[in-house]
This record gives C-alpha cells, sequence and structure tokens, in this order.
C-alpha cells in the first residue's frame, strides 16, 4: 500500500484525525488523542509504526521478516514497525491498522 491509501483507510475509521506533533517528517493517526499508527514520511522505504498485541508482534516479524521489526523509538513488546515495501499484502496491513486503532480505542 501506498501512504496514501493508508491515510485514507485510517480516516475512514470512527474519530481518527491526522497530525504532526513530531515534525513534519511523521505523520500520526490518532483515535481519541491516542496514537495508533506513525508514519514517517521520510524514511525510505517509508515506515509505519503501529500497536498490535504481544503474540501479534512476534508472529508478524515471523510471517515477514523482510517487511517487519521491532518497533523503532517504540515499546518493542507493544508497536512493531512495518517498511512499506511492498512485501506485505493491502490486506494484511488493513488488518494491522485495524488492529492498532481497536487496541487504542479501548
Amino acid at each position: 500500500m501506498e501512504i496514501d491509501e493508508i491515510l485514507n483507510y485510517a480516516l475512514t475509521l470512527p474519530e481518527t484525525e491526522e497530525c504532526f506533533p513530531f515534525g513534519e517528517d511523521n505523520l500520526v493517526l490518532k483515535t481519541k488523542g491516542k496514537i495508533f499508527l506513525i508514519i514517517d514520511l521520510k524514511a525510505f522505504p517509508n515506515t509505519m509504526n503501529y500497536k498490535a498485541t504481544p503474540d501479534d508482534i512476534i508472529d508478524q516479524r515471523d510471517q515477514y521478516p523482510d517487511a517487519i521489526f521491532p518497533g523503532f523509538h517504540m515499546n518493542k513488546k507493544h508497536w512493531n514497525t512495518l517498511h512499506l515495501n511492498k512485501i506485505a499484502p493491502s490486506k494484511v496491513i488493513k488488518e494491522i491498522i485495524h488492529v492498532s486503532y481497536n487496541l487504542v480505542r479501548k
């Protein structure tokens, strides 16, 4: 998925807003004031930090070892970083976004 597709999908989720609290290079998506995605617009390939359950964190890293890594500058137990390099299918990325959103909304 491209960044604009990720942004468009995430903004369809209720009470989602975009902002740049960490500078113009980091697009942040929040719901109810809590971050569920951080997209690094300057990195190449672009990256997306997202929240997941501790079990999913490990499974995702194992399933996509060339695309998903421990969360960069985040708690490694609860956050992963996805390299947007087209290895992970769009369906998987949408699921990741939805799970991250739901974990933060609780």
